[in-house]
């Protein structure tokens, strides 16, 4: 197996409207902070107002869930009043670009959204980034190559600035966005800072702990050429598992199913388009306490065949939500 593919690091949820979004993770029993959202002055001497994409996490200590939403003309409707905008400070000669680069990928989330709400965004983690980046150009994978940003840490960090460095791999389709694949943005992210995300809220009430699984639905027909091109992007084969055909990561795994197997891993889903990634699934410490919480927050539930449950797809913003039995630590 490739080393510099370690695990998922996370998924992306785009949805149309952030609160409606926070408000149903919510009732999922994750705890999700207020989104951030980045802000410029429209013209001169004007306040910072919102623009690009704003986002929230739910946390876990090696990977998290991303609920994105687009923010169009400083339109905030679609936002929590508690949202926190972070205004965009960069040398001069560097601002253009990171406007650039901000639009850039506000453009994809609304093309994403046209496709349909749901997961849009595959992320895996990489303990040697730059590795990982030269093994994809050598296997002849197009990317943008490897990105740097700098945030605010959260409160009690032991640094007060996060480093997060990431690609993301462009399509071979033609016409296709850069930094966007047939089902939506997939890269990869260096790992995350244990003591940085150490500081942030780890404790859900639903008891997840970890992203462990993302379900990837394609025609029929195409299930060979996917497979093929997610062994390049990690490294090492695929394995059988009924219809889908699974890669294993550290701890977790990308499943690709075909349309026509999607109903026996989950059943009663149907994809909204193809290819789509379809579900993701979340390690939980009890899985019976669990399930007493989405029906105490009056949310419907269906088990697969191997006894997770989950919340489907039409109840959810789009993806149907998993939730497994986290394995017993020896």
């Amino acid at each position: 197996m490739g080393q510099d593919f370690a695990r998922l690091h996370h998924i992306g949820h785009v949805v149309s409207d952030m609160a409606q979004a926070i408000t149903l993770y919510e009732r999922l029993g994750f705890v999700v902070p207020p989104p951030s959202c980045p802000a410029m002055p429209l013209h001169e001497g004007t306040a910072p107002r919102p623009f690009g994409a704003a986002n929230t996490h739910a946390d876990f200590p090696r990977s998290f869930l991303e609920l994105v939403t687009c923010v169009k003309d400083s339109d905030t409707d679609g936002l929590p009043a508690d949202a926190h905008l972070v205004p965009l400070q960069a040398p001069p000669g560097l601002l253009p670009h990171l406007v650039e680069r901000i639009n850039e990928t506000s453009a994809n989330v609304a093309a994403f959204l046209q496709r349909f709400e749901g997961l849009h965004i595959l992320m895996f983690s990489s303990p040697d980034i730059d590795a990982a980046a030269a093994r994809l150009t050598a296997t002849g994978v197009r990317h943008g190559g490897v990105n740097t940003v700098r945030r605010a840490a959260p409160p009690g960090a032991g640094t007060p600035v996060e480093t997060v460095r990431y690609l993301e791999i462009d399509g071979d389709e033609p016409g296709g966005r850069r930094g966007s694949v047939a089902e939506g943005r997939v890269g990869v992210v260096a790992d995350l800072d244990p003591d940085i995300q150490g500081a942030r809220h780890l404790d859900h009430p639903n008891g997840a702990v970890d992203l462990v699984e993302a379900v990837l639905c394609v025609a029929d027909e195409e299930l060979t050429t996917v497979r093929d091109r997610y062994t390049r992007y990690l490294g090492h084969s695929a394995r059988p598992q009924g219809p889908a055909q699974v890669l294993d990561l550290d701890g977790a795994a990308l499943t690709l199913v075909p349309a026509s197997g999607l109903a026996a891993l989950l059943p009663g889903e149907q994809p909204a388009t193809l290819p789509a990634l379809a579900g993701y699934t979340v390690a939980v410490r009890d899985l019976s306490l669990t399930r007493d919480l989405l029906h105490r927050n009056g949310l419907p539930t269906r088990e697969t065949p191997s006894g997770d449950i989950f919340v489907p797809a039409d109840a959810a913003l789009g993806t149907a939500v998993v939730f497994r039995q986290a394995a017993l630590q020896s």
